[in-house]
């Protein structure tokens, strides 16, 4: 058992305690991070005085040959030790010998595994921020190219009234970009650096802790020291913003599969993101699209379990904490490869406009508009309501949809009727008319393209 805390005990940790003690199973994906924190804490202690440049020159060397054993393979992170921590600081001390014991020097395990992790966040932010950015570019290139592709709109799942592919489209559009804005404010607010807090309370030496921070590329150190060691804000921020990315991605994949369905055929998944069945050989199953809405519940489950464990913890940090990592390791790759995926299957589905106008047409979407055209002639809209609704009851008798019916039937239920009444309800005009902004008219969607053309421009180049 490779630990660093022996001296205060006088017999051996049961076995059974050590493993469910032991982190390393797990921390050891903070490897990169521990020996980045170690060498800068190490060229600050060297600038302080605290070490002399030689002894900072072999802890330096030492801790970049094992980060380049690590990456090639040649040097596995052993189960044998307790935590990353560990492995990094045993592995360093066999290799380059007492000098590596000052490795330590003025930090603990506490402000070591905060620092860690906020850096690991950090980097992971800074992906998913690219992902979404790379999904906001597919969804801006759809609406670009669907500006007239006419679909019906849907309220409680029923179909309302005409709007395009682009408009629907944009307000995912909008969700992704509030996405953005949630990644990029908690990277912001995260940027601050532990290291140096100690166990609680600081440290004796001293520490230029605003080195530290500027070495790591964080904004500056923590105020608190407490705080510092015992803050899982950031992380739990992230996993609801993760949370609130996936039940974006599981909304839109709903739509996409009802869409994929027979009965709609609004769109057809690319073969590469479907699978067949085992016993039914006509079946096309959009499972992609079904494991992400699935993969939604995960994330969820892991900002619950760390809402759950933090909730109680006393001042400064406790060992509940630990708990923080493998479900936000597994959030992030959940997020991660949700993000990637529905982007290359969106990109790559073919959208049928004609089944997507046919069904506004038929589905009365025109229906306001009708009224509106009343309106227009003079009747008050109640009673225009009252007399397209019954437009709607003979429409739906007799099987047809409000552009097919002749001018005489429209007349026999209301003679303010005129040949005009074909042009008011055409899908085109339908959606041509609405152009206040954030309307699916063509207007206003130039405007809107506009708008997310220079947005994502500026977030590019972050």
């Amino acid at each position: 058992m490779a630990q660093l805390w022996g001296g205060r005990f006088t017999r051996e940790t049961d076995e059974l305690v050590y493993r469910f003690n032991a982190s390393i199973s797990f921390d050891q994906t903070l490897w990169r991070q521990d020996i980045e924190g170690s060498i800068a804490h190490v060229r600050m202690l060297a600038e302080t005085g605290i070490l002399t440049r030689q002894e900072s020159g072999q802890i330096v060397d030492g801790l970049e040959g094992i980060r380049r054993d690590v990456e090639n393979g040649t040097l596995p992170i052993g189960g044998q030790y307790e935590d990353i921590h560990s492995f990094v600081e045993a592995t360093l001390i066999d290799r380059i010998g007492d000098v590596g014991k000052k490795l330590h020097t003025g930090r603990s395990r506490n402000d070591q595994v905060a620092l860690d992790m906020r850096l690991y966040v950090r980097d992971e932010v800074d992906q998913l921020k690219k992902l979404t950015v790379s999904l906001l570019k597919t969804l801006h290139a759809l609406m670009k190219e669907h500006v007239e592709t006419y679909m019906p709109g849907f309220t409680h799942l029923q179909k309302a009234q005409p709007v395009t592919l682009a408009h629907h489209i944009g307000a995912y559009m909008e969700m992704f970009k509030r996405d953005y804005e949630r990644l990029r404010d908690i990277r912001e607010r995260m940027n601050v650096c532990p290291l140096g807090a100690g166990a609680l309370a600081g440290t004796t030496y001293p520490l230029d802790r605003e080195r530290t921070a500027s070495l790591l590329g964080f904004s500056g150190p923590s105020l608190n020291s407490m705080d510092a060691v015992s803050d899982r804000d950031y992380v739990i921020e992230l996993l609801s913003a993760l949370a609130t990315i996936m039940m974006h991605l599981s909304r839109f994949s709903e739509e996409m599969i009802i869409w994929n369905s027979n009965e709609y055929q609004f769109i057809e998944i690319d073969d590469a993101f479907s699978t067949g069945s085992s016993i039914m050989p006509q079946k096309k199953n959009p499972d992609i699209a079904e494991l992400i809405r699935g993969k939604t519940g995960r994330v969820y489950g892991a900002l619950f379990s760390m809402l759950t464990t933090m909730k109680g913890i006393p001042l400064a940090y406790n060992k509940d904490m630990q708990e923080d990592k493998e479900w936000t390791f597994d959030a992030i790759d959940t997020a991660k490869s949700c993000l990637s995926l529905f982007r290359n299957m969106l990109a790559a589905t073919t959208f049928r406009k004609d089944r997507m106008k046919e069904s506004a047409k038929n589905g009365f979407t025109n229906a306001t508009d009708a009224a509106d055209y009343l309106v227009n002639k003079g009747i008050p809209f109640r009673d225009a309501h009252g007399i397209v609704g019954r437009l709607v009851l003979y429409c739906i008798d007799n099987k047809k949809s409000l552009d097919d019916m002749t001018l005489d039937e429209y007349k026999q239920i209301s003679p303010v009727f005129e040949q005009d009444i074909y042009e008011a309800i055409s899908m085109e005009n339908c959606v041509r008319r609405r152009n206040t902004i954030g309307a699916p008219g063509p207007e206003a969607m130039r405007k809107v393209l506009a708008v997310n053309e220079k947005y994502l421009s500026e977030i590019e180049s972050e």
